[in-house]
């Protein structure tokens, strides 16, 4: 550990400049997790895996911002963990401000850290972070030190300390077009999108490719970003849906403050932060699944691999119907950006 916290801090005096945890470790050879613990970051206090009790003790600390990434987007939210429940393999937090859906399943570790910026980072069997919850200037520290005295360990299971292999993408089995489609067209709700999808061996890029343009549109890259910059523009509420292997983090709300900078496009408002990989952006989606309430609307963000980055719908409870304005958004932004296969050539 002592040779990794050396090699850390020569990697910052190089740099001149702080380098973020995830692209220090991938620039050291290492993985997250093992930098954090390593103390290399700041002096981490390991946890108690106890998933359940630690994300239901959170509402202690009140006023939080709660951090899930991928490769290619960050999605950041302030406000107080509520209405906090559990299940098998899931934990829901669905309070009006933090939003998550969470597969501890896949988690293994979790420290606390300390200095002016106080988190809880939680980590999978990978080493790689799930979830990251920081305090803020309206955080009850009292709170938050109780939570931490309450879960921490003087020892704990040391992470991996290198990477996983990268994973070959999954070999697309042939799936019955036809019989896709009309399951798609039965659907009563999202939820029962990737149900569907498990059921007929699909990956969620095949489906896109098989079931119809009026289901399923290809755009350019760019589709999200320009979603969000008409949203802005007309003050239409949306929904912004970040995730991982064993977390989903949901903003609901308008966007309003946007900034581009070079290879980021980005929301920086007071309680909602989202950092888009431009260049990470595959393809992009107009996707439209039916429900019981009428017909709903995403744009949905790919990667190269055919993974989720982000998925973007109006703003809309289970019992609604889909915003209109929300519909006018995604059909102005199919228009524009409909992908064209010869000027991809």
């Amino acid at each position: 550990m002592s040779d990794l916290v050396e090699r850390h801090a020569a990697l910052i005096r190089d740099a001149g400049k702080p380098v973020r945890a995830r692209d220090a470790a991938q620039r050291l050879g290492t993985t997250e997790a093992a930098l954090v613990a390593s103390g290399a970051t700041g002096t981490a206090t390991p946890l108690r895996p106890d998933w359940t009790a630690l994300i239901g003790a959170m509402p202690e600390a009140g006023r939080i911002m709660a951090l899930t990434r991928n490769e290619h987007a960050v999605h950041e939210r302030k406000g107080c963990f509520d209405k906090v429940s559990s299940g098998p393999g899931h934990i829901l937090v669905l309070g009006a401000d933090i939003d998550l859906r969470l597969f501890p399943g896949r988690w293994a570790h979790a420290y606390a850290l300390g200095g002016e910026r106080p988190s809880i980072q939680i980590f999978d069997t990978d080493g790689v972070a799930a979830h990251k919850i920081y305090a803020t200037d309206a955080t009850d520290r009292d709170g938050w030190s109780r939570i931490v005295a309450g879960f921490a360990v003087e020892q704990a299971d040391a992470p991996p300390a290198t990477p996983p292999a990268i994973a070959t993408p999954k070999a697309e089995d042939p799936v019955d077009g036809r019989a896709l489609r009309e399951d798609w067209l039965a659907l009563r709700d999202t939820h029962d999108f990737f149900p569907m999808l498990r059921r007929h061996r699909a990956t969620r890029r095949q489906a896109f490719g098989l079931a119809g343009g009026d289901l399923a549109m290809r755009l350019d890259p760019q589709a999200g970003s320009e979603a969000l910059r008409l949203a802005s523009a007309q003050a239409v509420p949306v929904m912004v849906f970040v995730g991982n292997r064993s977390a989903i983090q949901i903003h609901t709300g308008t966007v309003d403050r946007l900034l581009d900078i070079p290879g980021w496009f980005n929301v920086l408002d007071s309680d909602f932060n989202l950092h888009l990989r431009e260049a990470g952006v595959a393809a992009a989606w107009r996707v439209v699944k039916p429900t019981a309430d009428g017909a709903v609307t995403s744009i949905e963000l790919l990667d190269a691999d055919g993974e989720v980055i982000a998925l973007l719908f109006g703003a809309r409870k289970p019992g609604q119907a889909e915003r209109e304005d929300w519909r006018a958004i995604a059909s102005t932004v199919a228009e524009r950006h409909a992908f064209l296969a010869e000027s991809a050539a």
